[in-house]
Order: C-alpha cells, then structure tokens, then sequence
C-alpha cells in the first residue's frame, strides 16, 4: 500500500471525487430531462451509450478479450444477474423515482440503503449486526422521522414513495450481488462494468418498448443522453474504476459520502428545492448516521467494495 499522502495518492482521491461531481450532476440533468424523455427509455439510452463505449474499450485490448474467451456459463448468468438487478431495476427505477419524487427525497432514501444491507445480511447471511451498528441504525431511524414529520403523506406522491422503497431495496441486493462478483472474481472490473451494463440497459429498453409510449428526441435531450452515457457513465466508471486500485476502503467511504450533500446543493441551486427545517434535521441526522456506519465498516474491514456505489 502507498503512502496516503503520497503525489500518485492524492492524484487517485482527487479522481474520485471529480467522479463524485459528475454522478452528482447527474440528478439535475436527469430532472430536466424527465420533462421531455420517459424515465425508462431515458434510463435505457443513457446505460446503452455508456455500455456501448466500455464495451469498446474491452475489446480493443486483447487481454480483456481473452478473459472473456474464458468465462462459463455460470459468470454470463451471473453477469446478466448482476446488470438485471444494479442497472435495469436499480437505475432504472432510480429514474422513475426522480419522475415522481424530488431529487433530494430520493438521495434521502437511496442513503438509507447501508442499513437494509445490514438487514439483508443478518436474514440471508445470518450476520449480526454490532451494538455500533444498531445503535446507528435507530439513528437512522430518527433522521427519517424528522424528516417526513409531521408525516403529510399527501405532499408527497405515494407512488414515489413506494417506487423509492423498492428502490432502496433492489439497490441494497444489488450492493452485495456486487461485492460478491468483485470479490469473487480476478477479472478486471471494467469487464464487469461493461457486461452487466449492457445487459441491463438492453432490459431497460426492453421495458421501456413495453410500458411506454416512444419519444421523439430534441436536441436538448439527445445531449443530454450523451453527456450521461459518455461523460457521466463510460468515461466516470473508468476513471473511477482507475482511483480504486489506489485509494484505501476508509477513504473511499469518505469520498462516497460526499455524494449525499452534493445532491443536495445542487438540487438547491438548479431545482430549487429548499428542505423545510425538519427535513434539514432528517438529512444531517441520515448523513451522520450512514457516513459514521459506512467509515466504520471500512475501516474495520478493509474490504468495502468501492465499485458499487448507490447513487450514478
């Protein structure tokens, strides 16, 4: 391991965090063009222009090709798995919740997702959580009270809110499918990225074909699709892909937990959305919770997946 503060080090967290901007910005410019494109054909353009180029960068090189060349039957299913669940009903339902919710509502849920890993983890693993784990949990607990109180549903669309909670479960399932893949397997992770990509954005078109009617797609929207799949998708999973060889797993956490308040100050800026006074309470509450139970976990560990993030 280098030296943290080494020039190559600090060159790697600076990478990330320029990536945290980019999938930040995301939010914004997916509100503007849910005024124009359908969220699952939005969704499903943007992964497919995304997939299409990491494909490409797969396999202009040889090794890459070669270990594909390599793989059974069980790595494509689990591939094909993997892009069904992280990208077709996590980012794809990522879109439809931001149809029906306010962005920073939907990164409030979408941050809940460490503590249904842990959930998940005690039912399907039996791994129990410790006192620090549950103790952050009913913190948690509190940041959502506060911020839906005085819990005037009716302000908000009920079907968001379901969509958001489904959300925040597939995106849990898809936080460890994605571990297990990494963790399990030598291959380069922009094999994995590549792959699971296109399978996913190829179902989230399949859907979008079925459940919507087609757009007809403006020059604003064609850029839009463009930046996503080329700047925010392809060119941020590889940079990132790039600083997680170097950064350590405490650093990462941080560097995640950036994301949750850059979504907030842009929704501010660009979507004016401004949070009440209890729904400022709720989010500080989430953002301490969720960072402090990430960092701990990282930091105990050494192994937190750092190519899964919740929030592209």
């Amino acid at each position: 391991m280098k030296n943290q503060f080494s020039r190559e080090y600090v060159y790697a967290v600076l990478q990330a965090l320029f990536v945290t901007v980019l999938w930040s910005s995301s939010w914004v410019i997916i509100k503007f063009g849910l005024d124009e494109l359908p969220p699952l054909y939005f969704a499903g353009l943007r992964y497919l222009v995304g997939s299409l180029l990491l494909l490409t960068l797969v396999f202009i090189n040889s090794s890459h090709r070669n270990s594909l060349k390599n793989q059974g039957r069980r790595w494509w299913i689990l591939l094909f798995v993997y892009g069904l669940v992280f990208i077709t009903f996590t980012q794809g339902g990522q879109f439809l919740a931001l149809s029906l919710l306010p962005a920073i509502t939907v990164s409030f849920l979408l941050n809940l997702t460490p503590f249904v890993v842990i959930l998940f983890s005690l039912f399907f693993l039996q791994e129990f959580p410790s006192r620090f784990e549950i103790f952050f949990f009913l913190i948690a607990l509190i940041g959502i009270l506060y911020y839906f109180y005085p819990f005037q549903f009716e302000l908000f669309s009920i079907s968001g809110l379901l969509v958001g909670l489904g959300l925040v479960v597939v995106n849990a399932l898809s936080s460890i499918i994605g571990r297990g893949i990494n963790r399990g397997n030598s291959l380069h992770p922009l094999l994995i990225t590549a792959i699971s990509m296109s399978f996913g954005s190829i179902l989230l078109l399949v859907f979008a074909f079925s459940f919507e009617s087609i757009p007809s797609i403006s020059l604003k929207s064609f850029i839009m699709i463009l930046w996503l799949g080329v700047v925010n998708t392809a060119l941020a999973f590889t940079l990132w892909n790039n600083a997680m060889r170097k950064i350590r797993a405490m650093d990462i956490s941080i560097i995640n937990g950036t994301m949750f308040p850059q979504i907030v100050f842009l929704s501010m800026v660009f979507l004016e959305e401004m949070p009440l006074m209890n729904e400022w309470i709720g989010l500080v509450i989430l953002l301490i919770s969720t960072f402090t139970l990430q960092f701990n976990r990282a930091k105990t560990s050494g192994k937190e997946n750092s190519r899964t993030n919740i929030s592209r």
